[in-house]
């Protein structure tokens, strides 16, 4: 059974028709997946399908752990976006609810090389000489 309802899919294959560039997506599990890895693989699995623009690989957390600490991975499911480079983009837990419609907007700005912040505000950002690690959690309450 789909995650993505029919009319859902039908509205995103819509929506990517408009993706510039690849989207790969690089899903970390592990081998006897747990219930919220299997949930993950076959939500990333439905939108990889959604257009030929986005593909989807997907790593054993354990046996691949040097691909896995390569890219700070410390904890499964965790998702990846990449485009021309890693711009540090990382989902942990099923990207579902509405952490989905973030998914979807990443996808969309990494294709298309665009976060759609102002110039001024990436003027800013480009002075920034330190390695910053951000994170953003978030609770529907």
């Amino acid at each position: 059974m789909a995650i993505i309802s029919e009319k859902d899919q039908k509205k995103l294959k819509d929506v990517f028709k408009s993706l510039v560039n690849d989207v790969k997506m690089l899903m970390f599990t592990q081998e006897f997946e747990c219930e919220h890895c299997k949930m993950t693989r076959s939500l990333l699995e439905e939108v990889a399908a959604l257009s030929d623009k986005i593909t989807l690989e997907a790593h054993d957390f354990v046996k691949e752990a040097d691909l896995a600490k390569k890219y700070g991975i410390d904890k499964i499911p965790a998702t990846i976006l990449l485009g021309d480079r890693d711009y540090g983009i990382r989902f942990y837990g099923v990207p579902a609810g509405y952490e989905f419609t973030s998914l979807i907007e990443d996808i969309i700005d990494i294709s298309n090389r665009d976060a759609g912040l102002p110039k001024d505000l990436l003027n800013e950002l480009s002075k920034v000489d330190k390695p910053v690690h951000i994170k953003v959690l978030i609770s529907p309450t």
